[in-house]
C-alpha cells in the first residue's frame, strides 16, 4: 500500500468514525482489510447523502449527484480517481474486493428521488426507494464480507438494508416532516386515518392514538424484513457475521423501543446510548443476533 492510499484510507476511517454513529460499531469488528474497504464505501455513500441533505438548490444538488456518477464511471473504466482521497481508497478497495459500482448508481438514484421530492403512494413504492438507498449499501457491504453462497446472499443483504431503512423512517418521522418530507406510504396513512403534522410545540400530533397504531404496524412489517435479511448472517465468516449482526442488532433494538412506545419519537430523534451499542456489538462477536 502506497503512502497516498494509506492516507486515503485514514481519511475514510475518520469520516466513518465521526459520521457513522451506528455503522461504525459493526465495522470495528472486522479485520483491517475489510474495515478499510467498508470505510471507503461508507465515505463515498456519505458524500452522496450529504449532497441530498444539503442546503443547495435542487438543480445544484442534481448537478453534484451527476458529477459523482461521472466520477464513479471513470473510476470503474480506467481507475481515474482524480486525486480524490475517497476515490483513491475506493479504487484500492475495488482491486481487493468485487465492489459493485452499479449499487452506488442505485444509491444515487434513491437520493435523486429525495431531491425531487418523490412521494410514496404504496409500500411497494417505498420498498423501491429503500432498495435504492439502503439495499444498495447492503450489497456493497456483502461484496466486502463475501459469503458461502453468493447466489442467495445478495437478496438477503438487500432485505436487511430495506429493514434498516424502514427503521430510520420510523425514527425520523418528525425530523423528516419538519424538512418537508414524508416517507410513510399514503396508503398506510389513509388506512390509519393519520394526517402528519406537529402542534405549536413542534410535537407530532397523535389523534386518538392513530399515529401510534400506524407506527406499530410499520414496525411489525419491518421486523419481517429483518427476519428475511438476517438469513445472511450464517453465510458469512465469523467476523463479517459479527459486523452484520452488530449493525442490524442496533437498529432492531431501536425498532423495538419505537414499537414499545411510539410516543418517544413524537418530540425527539431517538437513539441508543453508546454503552447499549457496545453491548450489541459484544453480543454479536459472540454469535448472538437477537
Amino acid at each position: 500500500m502506497t503512502a497516498t492510499v494509506a492516507e486515503a484510507y485514514v481519511t475514510c476511517a475518520d469520516i466513518t468514525r465521526t459520521q457513522a454513529r451506528n455503522f461504525h460499531y459493526g465495522i470495528r469488528l472486522l479485520p483491517p482489510d475489510k474495515r478499510d474497504a467498508l470505510c471507503a464505501i461508507y465515505a463515498l455513500a456519505r458524500r452522496v447523502d450529504d449532497i441530498g441533505d444539503g442546503d443547495l438548490p435542487r438543480e445544484a444538488k442534481l448537478t453534484d449527484l451527476a458529477a459523482v456518477r461521472d466520477s464513479l464511471a471513470r473510476l470503474g473504466a480506467s481507475g481515474d480517481d482524480g486525486g480524490d482521497e475517497v476515490l483513491v481508497a475506493l479504487h484500492d478497495a475495488m482491486l481487493r474486493f468485487p465492489v459493485p459500482l452499479d449499487a452506488f448508481n442505485e444509491l444515487l438514484e434513491g437520493v435523486e428521488m429525495d431531491v425531487v421530492g418523490s412521494q410514496f403512494a404504496t409500500f411497494d413504492d417505498l420498498r423501491r426507494y429503500c432498495r435504492c438507498v439502503a439495499g444498495s449499501i447492503g450489497r456493497l457491504c456483502l461484496s466486502v464480507f463475501g459469503a458461502q453462497d453468493m447466489t442467495t446472499a445478495p437478496a438477503y443483504a438487500d432485505a436487511l438494508g430495506i429493514a434498516l431503512q424502514q427503521t430510520n423512517i420510523l425514527r425520523d418521522i418528525r425530523e423528516d416532516l419538519l424538512n418537508g418530507r414524508i416517507y410513510l406510504p399514503q396508503q398506510d396513512l389513509d388506512r390509519f386515518g393519520v394526517v402528519l403534522r406537529v402542534d405549536d410545540r413542534g410535537v407530532l400530533v397523535d389523534d386518538d392514538g392513530a399515529l401510534s397504531a400506524l407506527v406499530r404496524f410499520s414496525a411489525d412489517r419491518a421486523r419481517n424484513w429483518y427476519l428475511d435479511g438476517l438469513r445472511l448472517v450464517p453465510l458469512l465468516d465469523r467476523r463479517s457475521a459479527a459486523c452484520c449482526a452488530a449493525m442490524s442488532g442496533i437498529y432492531r433494538r431501536l425498532l423495538d423501543r419505537i414499537a414499545a412506545d411510539p410516543g418517544l419519537i413524537r418530540d425527539r430523534r431517538l437513539s441508543l446510548s453508546g454503552w447499549q451499542k457496545t453491548r450489541v456489538a459484544a453480543a454479536s462477536l459472540m454469535g448472538r443476533t437477537g
